[in-house]
């Protein structure tokens, strides 16, 4: 058994606390940044592109992430404060609305760019995995996104949520999200057979079944709770990733 006592603030300057899910968010985008520029981009034209395209991502990923929680998570409570919607220091992002907002970005760059979107959609699922497995281990520093009450050994108590024993969920979605995810989409891109957007697809399906499979030893969100006996809002959300996913895989078999 293992008491989660972790501070969230990693360090402080002066008098600007820098948290541990701030590092996160910095370090999973520079490292996916550096492994799809030295490892994964052979192409000398989508190399010089991708410079840029960071920036439609990072924007993407915010914005999409952000309105994703107020509109997902706690719509009412955003909708009687809309102010605070902007005040992203406060927590509060859903991995599937900055999904969301990384496709959308990635459209309007591939447009303006005339280029084939699942180039660049593909780079991000073989990568994303890195900021997932980051992300989840700082949601265990936090000691937020709890499991659910257990009397296994290797439960955790949270002092900042409550007193009971619980999974540690965080670092059971940084195994499967992160770590296992990550070896997948990589032998997915390396192997013989990957084609543009095979990664796409495959990323959605296996994500969203990860995600389920995660949310089962979760507690769901205090100011949502459950949508409907056991399902949850990220179950839901992860139900529509995976038809996506497919949807995706038939239409590219045409």
């Amino acid at each position: 058994m293992f008491t989660n006592n972790f501070d969230p603030v990693a360090f402080e300057i002066f008098s600007l606390s820098i948290r541990w899910y701030s590092l996160a968010y910095i370090f999973g985008i520079i490292f996916g940044w550096i492994y799809c520029k030295k490892i994964l981009i052979k192409n000398d034209t989508i190399q010089k592109l991708f410079e840029d395209y960071i920036s439609y991502l990072i924007i993407g990923i915010i914005v999409g992430g952000r309105l994703g929680y107020v509109i997902f998570y706690n719509f009412t409570y955003f909708l009687n404060n809309p102010i605070e919607i902007f005040m992203i220091w406060n927590g509060g992002m859903s991995f599937h609305g900055g999904l969301i907002g990384i496709v959308i970005s990635s459209y309007l760059f591939s447009k303006k760019n005339k280029k084939n979107i699942y180039i660049f959609l593909d780079l991000v699922a073989i990568t994303a995995p890195i900021g997932i497995f980051l992300g989840r281990v700082s949601n265990f520093i936090n000691g937020e996104l709890v499991g659910k009450v257990t009397s296994s050994e290797w439960g955790v108590f949270f002092p900042s949520y409550d007193d009971k024993l619980r999974h540690p969920s965080q670092l059971y979605e940084a195994f499967l999200e992160g770590i296992i995810l990550f070896i997948l989409m990589n032998i997915i891109f390396f192997s013989k057979n990957n084609k543009v957007g095979t990664c796409s697809f495959m990323f959605l399906i296996i994500y969203g079944f990860f995600r389920i499979i995660s949310e089962f030893f979760r507690e769901p969100d205090i100011q949502l709770g459950y949508l409907f006996g056991s399902i949850s809002m990220g179950m839901f959300l992860s139900v529509f990733m995976i038809l996506a996913g497919v949807i995706i895989y038939f239409k590219k078999k045409e």
